[in-house]
């Protein structure tokens, strides 16, 4: 069985909008001791949302850590103290414009468990509705509506290059969706 070190001190180091940074110490029965840093995260959602044409919404945007646009599901991080399912649904509308009359909690995954404490809440979005995007000052998201083949070609083209949207296009096609044939690239 693997042992659970015991924490002797923790220290935050960095504090930021998105996330904070903390230094444990961790001692083990044998008297071992080791630092870990650890980043404390609200947690994030991820939205596969479903046309009525069965076409999967992906959003294109700038990632500036890894210096790339990619298409992604629409996703974000929790407010601090909200429901993750309301999380879903406010990302889904920020980010896109689309409203969902039916959402579905799938499942929760640890996004690097590592050094962080994400835990990241996947949610199905389905009877869509067209809106307004409302974005952050900060953000410049397109929006486009993919067949699951289109969308499984541009994850081999490099396109798609997150481990979310991955998880995604993996989950649906184990399911045996069938998304629609047409894709239409929606420019905001």
């Amino acid at each position: 069985m693997t042992e659970i070190p015991q924490t002797t001190a923790s220290h935050t180091v960095f504090e930021g909008r998105a996330f904070r940074v903390r230094l444990d110490e961790l001692r083990y029965r044998d008297g071992k001791t080791y630092r870990c840093d650890v980043v404390e995260h609200p947690g994030s959602i991820g939205v596969i949302a479903l046309t009525d044409r069965a076409e999967i919404v992906l959003v294109r945007q700038y990632r500036h850590p890894v210096r790339r646009v990619l298409w992604e599901i629409p996703a974000g991080t929790a407010e601090r103290g909200e429901d993750a399912r309301e999380s879903a649904l406010r990302e889904l509308a920020e980010e896109t414009g689309y409203r969902a009359a039916r959402v579905e909690a799938l499942w929760t995954v640890y996004v690097t468990p590592g050094f962080c404490d994400e835990a990241m809440h996947f949610y199905l979005a389905r009877e869509l509705a067209a809106g307004e995007q409302s974005l952050d000052e900060d953000e410049r998201i397109d929006v486009g509506l993919f067949s699951l083949s289109d969308a499984e070609r541009m994850l081999a083209n490099g396109e798609i290059a997150d481990v979310k949207t991955l998880l995604a296009l993996q989950w649906l096609g184990a399911q045996g969706c069938q998304l629609g044939s047409e894709s239409v690239d929606r420019r905001d």
